[in-house]
């Protein structure tokens, strides 16, 4: 039999993924994977790439690694130019600009698993047709599938989401292990996945740890973020602080109601008025309040 821990989405959160890691120590396991978005967000990319590196874990690119790579070059979208909508990709770039760049850019997109004595597995980050393609654990069979269409390995994990899920799809057993460093379903621990194979299916276990958010909320404090990244910088604190993806919300709204608004503390106040999660997809309604 193979164990595996998948983890995914630590998005730079150095406390979390060091909780998963003790977590991690009492159980005996193979190999360990990250299914991509390692950095981004967090104020801890760079502890985050060293120790995960230094585990010697294989990795593989989420958008946000995509993000670093294609910023500043021929492949970047125009509207990362606005840095008041798009300010984490400068910053990122400006952390990890160097052979932290140079390392990601040969990491592989997808992963596919086979080993002697159990089902092969693909690994992504979105979907195996983009890593920005969500499958949620609300997609439907029809969705999924055509998601998956010329996927040879029965088994597909993926991340991106930041929601855990085990489903069966036609012939996919699809899994997500949830986030280590970015919850949304207003719980602040880090999720992470067991694998045991065998040649018949691989059985999981999916694990939450508690981590304290304050390191991580201090170092974006002492580190400008806010003021560095204006409302942006202001609502990914607020998603680290409350386990919920208001920016998402947020973006949403101003899509719908007034997509040229400048990004001000004005239009934020605005968008503290409305019932938020009206603009919240419907994926991340969970654990609602009373």
């Amino acid at each position: 039999m193979t164990r595996l821990a998948i983890l995914a989405d630590i998005h730079g959160n150095l406390p979390a993924l060091e909780a998963v890691l003790q977590d991690l120590s009492q159980f005996s396991v193979d190999h360990v994977i990250v299914a991509g978005d390692a950095i981004d967000r967090g104020p801890f990319s760079v502890q985050v790439l060293e120790r995960v590196t230094r585990e010697g874990w294989a990795v593989i690119r989420g958008n946000a690694e995509f993000y670093l790579l294609d910023y500043n070059t021929p492949r970047a979208p125009v509207e990362w130019k606005d840095t008041t909508l798009f300010p984490l990709h400068p910053r990122l770039h400006q952390q990890l600009n160097g052979r932290w760049l140079t390392s990601i850019a040969a990491w592989p997109d997808t992963l596919s698993l086979r080993f002697p004595d159990a089902l092969p597995i693909r690994v992504v980050h979105g979907s195996p047709r983009s890593v920005r393609e969500l499958i949620y654990p609300i997609s439907t069979d029809a969705e999924i599938e055509a998601m998956l269409s010329g996927i040879e390995e029965t088994t597909v994990v993926a991340g991106h989401t930041h929601l855990a899920m085990e489903r069966q799809v036609g012939r996919w057993h699809i899994l997500n292990p949830g986030t280590v460093g970015q919850p949304v379903d207003g719980v602040s621990s880090a999720s992470y996945m067991l694998l045991d194979g065998d040649e018949r299916d691989w059985r999981s276990t999916f694990r939450r740890v508690p981590f304290n958010s304050e390191p991580l909320l201090q170092e974006c404090e002492r580190q400008g973020y806010a003021d560095e990244c204006g409302v942006i910088g202001q609502l990914v604190m607020e998603d680290f602080e409350t386990a919920r993806p208001w920016l998402l919300a947020f973006l949403c709204w101003r899509e719908i109601y007034c997509p040229d608004a400048p990004l001000t503390e004005e239009l934020l106040g605005e968008f503290g008025k409305v019932n938020l999660w009206d603009y919240m997809p419907l994926a991340y309604h969970v654990n609602l309040p009373a």
